[in-house]
């Protein structure tokens, strides 16, 4: 067995070497930002960490972070420690940005979870962790605020495990002095660490009354490690210490394996805790070969990237995030998409938070931003030459869940609106637009509120674009209830040949979804037959606008007679009398209104389930039941029927009722009749909207 090395793990030959990417995740506020600065001060890369609080972190730089205090997109760094190469990728820790780290992960080699005792977060944990589980990921826990935790280290693991289907593993335990943690004790190294404050821990003597702490916590890492080695377990059955060189590589081995989830502890605004991290990640953090093995990229080949995040600045234009996964990329080479774009590397740039610095290439396992790749997509791959990549991250984007519709305030900013949009959701693909001719409306959909306000800042502080937003409109329709026939004339003389239509039309209802449907049953040709498909045209015309104000559907309409001139007759003037046949039969046949409602099933916490009852409830939902959420221990699904003028804003109240992780998805389901004074204020709206 091979000595343990001086920086605390095994130096047997499977220790990962060259450049490593590390995706730093958690719930909102668990300090990942924080633990990212620490990292680059402990590394040489800050002269000292800036903060969240102060606005003045290299993470968070851009103004909507700095203003919300809160990460909106994923922010890199590349440092040096102890003669390695690491990138961090800080990703978002709101629910309404976690979509920003799903197109990161597939290219890291492993991730930092930071949480906190706190169970309020434990939900937000959960999302965060079953991403990275179905994406078998790699993960080290990091408990982060230890030093102003009120509860004991082992009592906060019984909750984080709730969160993780992966067995935590405990790796330090804290060292109390007067209710707080001064340091710990690290139980691979049988080692006790007193905490400096922006600087690396102090070895100090295992105290006499720390001993026989360490020993249970040692033990009880040793047997969740022993699950998965046999020989370890023979060592614990035979009361045989195992070698230390065992530990580490078994440590190593199962974190790789996916077998456990090591925790650590720590307080990142302090930097305490935070050079025992690095070490663990530079002895246990799986390599780029194992990276490449995890997602099906072939060794050898051609140089291969993955495009992990696309910016725009207004100097530098368009950047890809990229990871080199194969080989090397410099300025100058043409690159093929996965999607088939050819294009040209501009520039090759290092990142460290918003700051870039030019370099020639990039090597095997490096995170860069490479510049001006027109037509490269996030999620893409990247391969040198002409030939097309296969397809190594495809994520689709994340259902929509709030919406607004959008108008700029100044006509003359309508194309500066739409060439803004297309560079602002092609840097989040979670952002999607649509244009809705129906309603005359421009609808910006996303993940919440926060999301969309986000994305107004953006338009407004980086485009110069001011936009009015409203709820969006809902899709109403009318239909009939009853049957009714009508005359339509038109008739028109003004000089040379006239105008002459005649027709007689028959309306009925049909059943819901059957749509329009035209029958012809003239006889004897009083209609000749190349007008009847003018007349059709003309009915559907009236159709597009009912006499409540919105389309018809489900009707049937009859040609049942007519005359016609041999001269003035013409498709316009067929066309014409449809319509006018329409205008009278419609308000006889008893016009109704139509909602759509929605199949909407909402997912919470299970301690919230009377609260999103109450709240889907409250907006006309019709429960149809509830269920456990399959796959997901304590939560809970609620499944409804809830009317799309409803809809607006739910996402807002699941959030506030659920420490901000409920969340739904809704499909069309039907129409149904809005009768009564809630019909008479649509339709009433919708008029004084429309200038009617």
């Amino acid at each position: 067995m091979a000595a343990q090395s001086g920086n605390g793990g095994s130096t047997n030959g499977n220790r990962a070497s060259g450049p490593r990417c590390i995706a730093i995740v958690g719930p909102f506020q668990s300090g990942k930002t924080s633990l990212l600065e620490s990292i680059m001060e402990r590394c040489g890369a800050l002269t000292r960490a800036g903060s969240v609080k102060t606005g003045n972190s290299i993470g968070d730089a851009s103004a909507e972070a700095r203003a919300h205090q809160m990460s909106t997109e994923p922010n890199v760094a590349t440092v040096d420690f102890l003669g390695e190469r690491f990138s961090f990728i800080d990703c978002p820790g709101s629910v309404e940005f976690l979509h920003e780290m799903r197109h990161i992960l597939p290219a890291v080699d492993a991730a930092v979870v930071v949480c906190e005792a706190d169970d309020r977060k434990a939900p937000a944990l959960e999302l965060v962790l079953r991403e990275l589980e179905e994406a078998d990921i790699p993960r080290f826990l990091f408990l982060n605020k230890v030093d102003t935790a009120s509860r004991r280290v082992r009592e906060t693991l019984g909750i984080l495990q709730r969160a993780s289907r992966t067995p935590l593993l405990l790796r330090q335990i804290p060292i109390w002095q007067k209710g707080i943690a001064v340091g710990f004790i690290d139980l691979a190294l049988e080692r006790a660490f007193i905490y400096r404050e922006h600087a690396p821990s102090e070895i100090v003597p295992l105290g006499s009354d720390e001993v026989g702490r360490e020993k249970e916590a040692r033990f009880s890492m040793l047997e969740k490690l022993a699950d998965y080695d046999d020989a370890l377990m023979e060592d614990l059955l035979g009361d045989i210490e195992p070698p230390r060189d065992l530990v580490f590589d078994d440590l190593a081995r199962e974190l790789r394996e996916r077998h456990v989830v090591p925790v650590l502890i720590g307080a990142a605004e302090r930097g305490n805790g935070v050079t025992r991290l690095l070490k663990a990640l530079r002895h246990e953090a799986p390599s780029l070969a194992e990276t490449r093995g995890r997602i099906g990229v072939v060794e050898g080949g051609g140089p291969l990237a993955q495009v992990m995040k696309t910016w725009h600045s207004g100097q530098g234009g368009k950047v890809s995030l990229v990871r080199v996964l194969r080989g090397q990329l410099s300025e100058g080479d043409i690159v093929t998409s996965s999607g088939g774009v050819e294009t040209r590397i501009a520039g090759v740039l290092e990142l460290k938070g918003a700051e870039q610095s030019r370099k020639p290439s990039a090597g095997e396992g490096e995170v860069v931003a490479l510049a001006r790749l027109e037509g490269v997509r996030t999620g893409d791959a990247l391969a040198a030459g002409k030939a097309r990549p296969g397809i190594v991250n495809s994520v689709a984007p994340p259902e929509p869940v709030h919406a607004l519709g959008i108008g700029v305030r100044d006509r003359k900013d309508d194309v500066r609106l739409t060439a803004a949009l297309n560079r602002i959701a092609e840097e989040d693909p979670a952002l999607s637009v649509a244009h809705l001719p129906e309603f005359g409306e421009m609808r910006l959909s996303g993940q919440g509120e926060m999301h969309l306000r986000v994305t107004m800042e953006r338009l407004s502080g980086r485009y110069g674009v001011a936009v009015e937003c409203r709820p969006p409109e809902v899709g109403y329709r009318e239909t009939i209830r009853g049957k009714a026939g009508a005359r339509g004339r038109h008739r028109k003389q003004s000089g040379g040949h006239g105008q002459y239509g005649d027709v007689v039309l028959e309306v009925a209802p049909l059943e819901r979804g059957e749509g329009i449907r035209f029958v012809d049953k003239i006889a004897g040709g009083v209609v000749p037959k190349q007008y009847i498909s003018s007349v059709e045209a003309g009915v559907r015309d009236f159709c597009q606008n009912g006499p409540l104000g919105f389309p018809l559907v489900d009707l049937e309409v009859t040609l049942t007679d007519g005359s016609y001139h041999t001269v003035d007759s013409s498709d316009m003037a067929f066309r014409q009398a449809a319509r006018i046949a329409m205008v009278e039969a419609i308000p006889q046949a008893k016009p109704v209104l139509l909602e759509p409602i929605l199949a909407v099933e909402v997912v919470i916490p299970s301690d919230a389930m009377s609260k999103a009852s109450a709240i889907v409830s409250a907006r006309r939902g019709q429960i149809l039941g509830y269920d456990a959420r399959p796959g997901w221990r304590g939560w809970d699904q609620i499944n409804a029927l809830m009317p799309e003028a409803e809809m607006a804003g739910l996402i807002v109240e699941l959030r506030s009722a659920t420490s901000g992780v409920g969340s739904f998805s809704a499909r069309f389901d039907h129409l149904a009749e809005l009768a009564g004074k809630s019909a008479d204020a649509v339709v009433a709206a919708h008029a004084l909207a429309h200038g009617r």
